[in-house]
């Protein structure tokens, strides 16, 4: 049994030489020291590693009926029963108490610099730099470490920059958009006014951010090269900028008018009432009438045999009368003006009766003067209706429609079929233009 003990003390020893070997290798490797190895701990005044007595600092190391025996960097657990025989103690020699990184120097322990020494595995692009008891390997400035490797530090994927980053080997530069220049911090980009620079602009600069704009006075437009300003021809762009004709003037366009029309505003053509304003040739014995870009005159009495006049524009025709019988009894003049195109269907005129006698039942007709169809009448009630312009018609053109009212009254049957009709003679006078 005491050889069986024996045999594991040393196996466990063994391993823990070796568990000391791997564990100083793999912290070269990685560049990673500690002072002391597991289960021992520095002690300040041997400057020595010292081995820890886990069966004193651990409560209950070994469970059961096994007991709690400590050695160099560990413990055992073995029966009761059991015994060890304790290697003889290794001699207290400075070489073997150094930690790792550190060699003896007489009774002490100093640090080893690996970096003067070259026992380092930096790269050569690495710095060396000792550290006590160990030492690192530091990568030049715009560089990151990774692994043994140094790489490249991109600066720009963080945003060093407000406009352009351009990344170079272990550093990076900044650029600013067209119309920006770097800031004093050269990483922001400020404004750049052109417009006090001597931009090219043949009319108006306008400064905007990273760039500026040449504009025109009104009348002229940009050319191509968005600088210089030419004029617009307004009267080529579209033919509705005047109601007749477009006149094109340097950064600017006028409107004028046909004869017999004077301009409403700047751009629309209102008819001159030439009987208002005096400018007409009419005779005492006539009236002026005025229409769309003229006038008319006409002759006070127009009543034509058999019929006689009653009043102004008033013709009756007698009953006495036998050219009478077959005719309206009275007809009424009247004057109107319509311009060309005028859209369809349209109302134009109003009739309205006044007189009508109780219980008569009126009808209204165009009688004549509409031989091409352009007109219908719509009656609106008993005693009025409507004359309907049915076809755009173009002037300059005239028109004389008599419009009839027929009244038939049943309440005078007795009498006969009594059936009496008035007429309005409208003269219609269609202007040369659509306005």
């Amino acid at each position: 049994m005491q050889g069986v003990c024996v045999s594991v003390l040393c196996a466990c020893i063994c391993a823990s030489v070796l568990l000391r070997s791997a564990i100083s290798q793999s912290h070269r490797e990685t560049d990673t020291y500690t002072e002391c190895t597991d289960g021992y701990h520095w002690d300040p005044q041997t400057e020595h590693c010292k081995d820890i007595n886990e069966c004193e600092t651990i409560p209950d190391a070994c469970k059961g009926e096994m007991k709690c025996f400590n050695h160099y960097g560990g413990y055992l657990c073995l029966p009761r029963s059991a015994s060890v025989i304790p290697a003889p103690e290794p001699p207290n020699t400075p070489t073997e108490a150094c930690p790792v990184g550190y060699e003896p120097h007489g009774d002490i322990c100093v640090d080893v610099d690996e970096c003067e020494r070259e026992e380092h595995d930096c790269q050569p692009s690495q710095e060396c730099i000792n550290t006590l008891g160990a030492f690192t390997c530091q990568c030049p400035d715009g560089y990151r470490k990774v692994g043994t490797e140094c790489i490249d530090i991109d600066e720009c994927r963080y945003r060093y920059c407000q406009h352009r980053c351009v990344n170079v080997p272990g550093s990076f530069s900044c650029q600013c958009e067209s119309g920006f220049q770097l800031a004093g911090n050269n990483r922001s980009c400020v404004d750049v006014n052109e417009c006090e620079m001597g931009a090219p602009c043949s009319q108006r600069c306008y400064n905007t951010y990273g760039t500026f704009l040449c504009r025109c006075d009104q009348g002229y437009e940009l050319g191509p090269d968005g600088f210089t300003c030419n004029d617009i021809d307004e009267c080529s762009y579209s033919s509705y900028l005047c109601q007749y004709q477009c006149v094109n003037e340097p950064g600017k366009f006028s409107c004028v008018c046909p004869e017999g029309y004077q301009l409403l505003g700047s751009r629309l053509c209102q008819d001159i009432n030439e009987c208002e304003t005096g400018e007409h040739q009419c005779t005492e014995t006539q009236t002026c009438v005025n229409i769309h870009g003229q006038y008319q005159c006409v002759d006070n009495n127009r009543c034509q045999d058999p019929y006689i006049q009653v009043s102004d524009n008033r013709c009756v025709c007698p009953v006495s009368k036998p050219a009478c019988r077959d005719q309206p009894f009275s007809v009424v003049h009247r004057y109107m003006s319509i311009t060309s195109e005028r859209s369809v269907p349209s109302d134009i005129f109003q009739i309205q009766a006044t007189s009508v006698s109780a219980g008569a039942y009126n009808t209204f007709r165009i009688r004549s003067g509409d031989n091409n169809g352009d007109f219908y009448i719509r009656q609106i009630n008993n005693i009025s209706a409507m004359l309907v312009l049915a076809r755009a018609v173009s002037g300059p053109r005239e028109y004389t429609l008599d419009l009839e009212m027929v009244s038939v009254n049943p309440l005078l049957s007795y009498q006969g079929n009594h059936q009496t009709s008035s007429a309005l003679r409208l003269s219609i006078y269609v202007g040369p233009y659509a306005f």
